[in-house]
Formats: structure tokens, C-alpha cells, sequence
């Protein structure tokens, strides 16, 4: 009856631990982020704070236009941790993500991050798929003023389907919520994925893959 209990308890503990996992809280006012530290934690070292300046929590250029001459038509400038060290340990970051006309943001996913999406300027097609099994295709239109969430680790896209740019702003919940690229990420593995593995996985013939691999 004890084990049970103990068992029963420590069931309990992991299911509380996994439930409230996000990015650590601050136990003090803040936790400036020191990437010259030698020292390897899970997150950023903090540097003194007799140290720590304005310029520590201040980013400036997120009005600045980006050049959307790129293979997607997008252009994202992330501010994040690295970019503003105060972040360390206060869970949050941003980013400006601009389109040309018919350009998109490729599907991806933030491991560590929901992402809320506002739209400045222009016209969206935005939409997150769902988990397997269902494998759910969830879209909506944006015009400007309107918001959007991705829920934390699902595959997303945006696409401009104006003909003029677009301009959104991402608010995300963690000071480095990573990315991960779907098409980079299975096609510009290094080293790649073996082609007859993708040829298996995407139904196809491994000239096929490494026609595509050969893209990234």
C-alpha cells in the first residue's frame, strides 16, 4: 500500500512538473543575460548586476523594413534574448516578420513558445496543423488589426495574399523560442537524411528527395 502511495505521489509531482514547464521565473528583479560566461546552464548565466546597463534591456531598428528578396518572400528579425540580454528568465520575446506580395512564412514550429500574431499592415493567410492524428488544418484571413495564436510546438505558416508587403509583429512565450524550419529542417539536415528513408516517409522515389535535398 505504501509503494502505491509513493508511486501515486510521484505520478502526481512529474504530472504537476510537466503541466507548469515553461521558461524558468526570476527569483530577483532581474537576470541579465552574460554569453561570455564560460559557465553551461540551462537557459543564460546572469551577469552582475553592479554591471548591468539601460542598453542591457533596449533594442532599437524594429520599425527599420526588411528585404523580402528571399527564396520565401519573407524576412524575419527576431528579438529575443541574444538581442536584448534583460530578457534572461522573464519568459517572453518578439519578433517583426515582413512579406512581399505572395510571399509566405514557411511552416515551422517554436519548440518552446505559443506565439500571438498581429497584423500592422496588409493582408494574411495564416493557419497551424494539429497533432496526429488528426493532422487538422486550422486557417484564417488577418487584416490589418487582427490577432492570431499558434499554439506552443505546432507546425504554422503565414502567406501575404495581398498585392502589396505585409507586416506583422509575433509576441512569443519564452526568451529564446527556437525554431525549426519544416522544409530546412527534413530536406538540409546535416548530414542529410538518408534518401530512402524520405522516399519511404513522403511516398516517393529517392531522386525525387534528392532533387529536393539539393535545394537546400
Amino acid at each position: 500500500m505504501a509503494s502505491q502511495l509513493l508511486f501515486s505521489a510521484f505520478f502526481l509531482l512529474i504530472s504537476f512538473s510537466i503541466s507548469f514547464a515553461s521558461d524558468p521565473s526570476p527569483l530577483q528583479d532581474f537576470c541579465v543575460a552574460d554569453p561570455n560566461s564560460p559557465v553551461k546552464v540551462n537557459g543564460l548565466v546572469c551577469k552582475n548586476p553592479s554591471l548591468v546597463e539601460a542598453k542591457d534591456f533596449f533594442f532599437s531598428g524594429l520599425h527599420v523594413a526588411k528585404d523580402t528578396n528571399t527564396p520565401t518572400g519573407s524576412q524575419v528579425t527576431p528579438v529575443n534574448v541574444v538581442q536584448i540580454p534583460g530578457l534572461n528568465t522573464l519568459g517572453i520575446s518578439l519578433a517583426r516578420i515582413d512579406y512581399a506580395p505572395w510571399g509566405i512564412n514557411a511552416p515551422h514550429t517554436h519548440p518552446r513558445a505559443t506565439e500571438i500574431l498581429t497584423v500592422l499592415e496588409g493582408k494574411l493567410l495564416v493557419g497551424f496543423i494539429t497533432s496526429n492524428p488528426e493532422n487538422r488544418l486550422i486557417t484564417k484571413t488577418l487584416h490589418k488589426g487582427d490577432v492570431f495564436v499558434f499554439p506552443v510546438g505546432l507546425i504554422h505558416f503565414q502567406q501575404n495574399i495581398g498585392h502589396h508587403r505585409a507586416v506583422a509583429i509575433a509576441a512569443l512565450s519564452s526568451q529564446n523560442p527556437g525554431v525549426i524550419t519544416i522544409a530546412n529542417a527534413v530536406f538540409g539536415s546535416k548530414p542529410d537524411i538518408p534518401t530512402d528513408i524520405l522516399a519511404k516517409a513522403f511516398q516517393t522515389d529517392p531522386a525525387t528527395i534528392t532533387k529536393i535535398q539539393a535545394k537546400f
